[in-house]
């Protein structure tokens, strides 16, 4: 529905894009970059902890698992990681159903307190040292915690700026969902990197990996502020003013939509198959099988984010000239040919060689990641929206995703194969290329309400 055809309230009139229009292209960006700011600040806070944690994956095998096999230690740090994704697709149902039901604004606000609080946490556990088995059950415990509540992170923040977003800009808009996330992962290596120059291993190793973590409470906080400041979304708030909004969302979206969820779960294969082999895999892949130094590992993984931060936007841009489904499936494309020859090169034991590499795997995943965000938000109707994403984006990432750390370790191990790691991810680029392939193009498309 578009939206001249929209019953609107004297609340919704200060938001819908047609009056913002009218406002002059100076208000519409200002008000465009506060929702894009306070959206992404959660995201945020989500992919610094996953990149502290993979970053220093490591370390945590030392302090949290008895100490013998280093490989084995480290083996069960990731089956640790994988464990949070286990509560995803419950959180994703949860905090769905209510986004769909009691508003974006206020779900997304209380998420980022518990995804932040959360990963605080982890900066003061036991070691098992110290508390022997009960150490990593406390670290399950917080890793199921933040689990749940960032279930509903993703497929909300991508909600809001879908909804806010002018229909000639969304793919544009909703990739800076991505920009946040890579962001987090270069503050956070950055971090692991700075600490490690300046501190030296030891002092990282010790105690600075607990400051990094204490670090999330005061950005959750900042993002709770800014979230809890935003009205909610014309479209959400339109619906609400009609009496349309559904009752029970998912069972609306199994009944109607389960296409689209199935569309969706294809879409995010590759994204979290990808995303998790360059934030979560790479820097430990880098030090305990290619034999570079930590400096250097954090170093090529950071240049490699920065290449996929600064050219999400480009492709999520192109995607709205172009379509979603060409710019997609140049990602897809590129993992499922050129992944296995980039590995190779990482293992030039060259630094230049293996950022080269590092950037090249980022530029595929940059060209993915422009495009999906905004397709995804268009498979679905605004009245279950949040809620469908939310399954779909979480079962997906479970299945495929939380395992991928631990599963191309595994596949290392078990084949004596460095590079073997590659056939994971090129299964998923295959897997969601035919996916994109037998989907609609819906760039030019009016969110349905």
């Amino acid at each position: 529905m578009s939206d001249g055809t929209r019953t609107r309230t004297s609340a919704d009139a200060a938001t819908t894009p047609d009056v913002r229009a009218a406002l002059g292209d100076d208000a519409r960006r200002q008000s465009m970059r506060k929702v894009i700011v306070a959206a992404g600040v959660g995201h945020f806070v989500e992919w610094f902890d996953f990149g502290l944690y993979g970053t220093l994956a490591t370390v945590i095998s030392l302090y949290f698992f008895k100490q013998g096999d280093p490989q084995v230690a480290l083996l069960s740090a990731f089956a640790v990681f994988g464990a949070g994704f286990v509560m995803r697709p419950l959180g994703g149902l949860f905090w769905g159903s209510l986004g769909d039901r009691v508003g974006r604004k206020t779900t997304l606000a209380t998420v980022i307190l518990i995804t932040s609080g959360a990963t605080a946490v982890m900066g003061i556990l036991p070691t098992y040292q110290s508390v022997g088995l009960l150490a990593p059950i406390l670290l399950v415990v917080v890793r199921l915690v933040q689990g749940f509540a960032a279930g509903g992170e993703g497929a909300g923040a991508t909600t809001l700026l879908a909804e806010f977003a002018p229909s000639n800009r969304r793919g544009f808009v909703t990739s800076f969902i991505d920009v946040f996330g890579f962001a987090a992962f270069i503050v956070g290596g950055g971090l692991v990197f700075l600490f490690t120059a300046i501190a030296g291993d030891g002092a990282l190793e010790s105690w600075g990996w607990r400051v990094l973590f204490l670090i999330a409470l005061p950005l959750g906080l900042v993002g709770l502020y800014l979230r809890s400041k935003l009205e909610d979304t014309p479209e959400f708030r339109a619906l609400k003013a009609k009496g349309e909004l559904a009752k029970n969302p998912l069972r609306r979206s199994l009944r109607t939509g389960w296409k689209a969820l199935l569309f969706c779960v294809g879409f995010v294969v590759l994204k979290a198959v990808g995303h998790w082999i360059l934030q979560t895999f790479m820097p430990s892949y880098l030090q305990a099988d290619l034999g570079y130094s930590p400096l250097v590992s954090y170093g090529v993984v950071v240049i490699g984010f920065i290449v996929i931060a600064a050219l999400v936007p480009f492709f999520g841009l192109l995607s709205d000239k172009i379509g979603r489904k060409p710019v997609m499936l140049a990602g897809c494309g590129g993992f499922l040919v050129l992944t296995y020859p980039t590995l190779m090169l990482m293992d030039a034991g060259n630094f230049w060689a293996a950022a080269g590499a590092m950037v090249l795997l980022g530029l595929f995943m940059a060209a993915f990641d422009g495009a999906v965000s905004a397709a995804m938000a268009e498979l679905f109707p605004t009245a279950i929206r949040y809620g469908s994403m939310g399954i779909a984006y979480n079962v997906s990432v479970a299945l495929f995703g939380g395992i991928t750390p631990y599963f191309a370790t595994w596949l290392i191990t078990a084949t004596g194969n460095t590079f073997a790691p590659a056939f994971y991810v090129m299964a998923a680029a295959a897997i969601t290329g035919v996916t994109v392939l037998r989907a609609r193009e819906t760039n030019k498309a009016t969110l349905a309400s």
